[in-house]
């Protein structure tokens, strides 16, 4: 699976694989990976926003 691929399912732009295999801890470190990314462009969004206004 591609990166780009995995990155649209983390932010809920691309259905997931339905024959993938999910295991506890897969669905875990999926979690922990979508939080990261979201929390990452929250934080660019913010420091954009900062430098434009300064």
């Amino acid at each position: 699976m591609g990166i780009r691929n995995q990155i649209a399912e983390y932010l809920f732009l691309k259905k997931k694989d339905p024959s993938a295999k999910v295991t506890p801890w897969m669905k875990y470190m999926h979690g922990i990976n979508r939080l990261s990314i979201i929390l990452f462009l929250l934080a660019m969004v913010f420091l954009i926003v900062k430098l434009l206004l300064h």
